[in-house]
């Protein structure tokens, strides 16, 4: 299965929503990935996250829509106890690393343990390795095969509230060739071998990407909705909603429904339904 243009079916289809949770130290470049997925934008010197971000952005599959409701948390370990509050009843997670410090990846690997202890059953894991862009090129050994299957985000469809409509993508493409000349590249301490071989060992899929060139990036989000046990998720959120926890009304095709840097309104992080109109706004 791959990406596809919109469709009659997919047009139609109404969105299945999945909650991701974006985990990892500090300065790992987690904020920088989900603006790169959400916006197609890369910011440099990104204030840290306090809490935790909230944003949406969809995803479009040959067969359906997957609506991820993505939960970015800060990386800063007095907000370490906060986690199990944005993980809770997530359907799936991605923990980063940066390819240039190797404690990063162990402190990966600990939130990866942590996840398969306390979060869903059925939790879809993918360990990235960020900051490719740090690494000469000759020494990445990223393989680039299959990367033709991504779509880009549709610019109606990017859901992040700080984003400035009057901005191209393009715009900052442009100046990020000027720039490459002098970026001080960092020796690489985790090899693309290391981290295939530790994701496989731990049942996790396995990604590595640069959020400031967006190598990477877009595949990483579509090889977890491939992923994702849809089925179970509908399942599971048509119960929920003939429960009555679920008003069933909350609208999936606002723009600017939510935001970088707080909270939103109609989901709370554990997953459930706030009161009220069921928007993240």
């Amino acid at each position: 299965m791959s990406a596809s243009p919109e469709t009659s079916a997919t047009l139609t289809a109404k969105p299945i929503q999945v909650k991701l949770v974006l985990l990892g130290e500090a300065a790992v470049g987690k904020s920088s990935l989900v603006l790169r997925f959400s916006s197609n934008e890369f910011q440099d010197n990104k204030e840290p996250t306090i809490g935790a971000a909230f944003v949406t952005q969809k995803c479009r599959l040959e067969d359906k829509v997957i609506k991820f409701e993505i939960w970015d948390t800060a990386g800063q370990e007095r907000f370490y106890s906060l986690a199990p509050m944005y993980y809770r009843n997530a359907h799936a997670a991605v923990v980063v690393f940066d390819v240039t410090r190797a404690s990063s990846l162990e402190r990966a690997k600990s939130w990866v343990k942590e996840l398969q202890r306390q979060a869903n059953l059925n939790v879809v894991i993918a360990l990235v390795g960020n900051k490719l862009d740090l690494v000469r090129p000759s020494s990445t050994g990223v393989e680039t095969a299959g990367e033709e299957e991504v779509t880009s985000p549709e610019q109606g469809e990017t859901e992040a509230e700080d984003m400035n409509p009057d901005k191209s993508p393009s715009s900052e493409s442009g100046s990020e060739g000027a720039e490459s000349a002098n970026v001080e590249y960092r020796p690489r301490q985790v090899t693309t071998e290391e981290g295939e071989a530790y994701a496989a060992e731990a049942g996790l899929l396995y990604f590595e990407t640069s959020a400031k060139t967006g190598e990477g990036v877009q595949q990483v989000f579509i090889e977890i909705a491939k992923k994702l046990p849809t089925d179970q998720i509908l399942s599971k959120s048509q119960r929920t909603a003939s429960a009555g926890l679920n008003s069933g009304s909350v609208n999936v095709n606002l723009v600017n429904e939510s935001g970088f840097g707080r909270s939103g309104q109609g989901n709370t992080a554990d997953g459930t339904a706030n009161a009220g109109n069921g928007c993240a706004c």
